[in-house]
């Protein structure tokens, strides 16, 4: 089984902000599954399992806030006797402008939280991540939180649910299929708008 976690934060003010932007493309697979998210209180998140990409894929959605993402994702893949190598883990990025996605397997957390979570809690940086780049004003890193939980402009916000949100799925299930090479070289890169 391969396991999907898509990182945010819970509760109706941080909807549809670019921190949990994991949050809406895991939304956007369990609708193309078919599936509905349940509440699983032993795992601290929303799971729902179905067929995605030619196999059988678990999504997460931690419930933990996002600096403890980790301790919802790191228990589910152990509890499905998955590994690092079974997990791809769809966050934000700050430093992507908005338009572009980028795949990696492995390596740090960047500086993000959620990720940090997640390695230090499994014990390995050795999962996939795909990257949704939200963009940010680099003249002023003071300002990053309230960008990333802040909501995005009508313009962006238009084009994340037309757009990006729809690639990132297609990008994920190039992931699932033929690996995260090959997604790679077809994504990374790549300008959606």
């Amino acid at each position: 089984m391969r396991i999907v976690a898509g990182l945010g934060n819970p509760g109706r003010e941080y909807e549809s902000t670019p921190h949990s932007i994991g949050f809406e493309v895991a939304d956007a697979v369990a609708r193309e599954m078919g599936a509905a998210f349940r509440m699983a209180a032993s795992f601290k998140g929303e799971l729902a399992d179905g067929r995605f990409a030619n196999g059988k894929v678990m999504l997460v959605k931690p419930m933990t806030y996002m600096n403890l993402s980790g301790d919802c994702i790191a228990p589910v893949v152990k509890y499905h006797n998955a590994t690092a190598a079974d997990l791809v883990v769809v966050s934000d990025d700050i430093d992507l402008p908005v338009g572009r996605i980028r795949i990696r397997k492995g390596g740090s957390a960047g500086g993000h939280n959620g990720l940090k979570s997640v390695i230090e809690r499994l014990g390995s940086p050795d999962f996939v991540r795909l990257r949704i780049g939200v963009g940010r004003d680099k003249s002023d890193r003071s300002e990053v939180i309230g960008h990333v939980l802040g909501k995005f402009d009508p313009e962006t916000r238009s084009a994340m649910t037309s757009k990006i949100i729809p690639a990132a799925v297609k990008a994920l299930e190039q992931i699932l299929v033929e690996g995260p090479e090959a997604a790679m070289n077809v994504w990374n890169g790549q300008a959606l708008l």
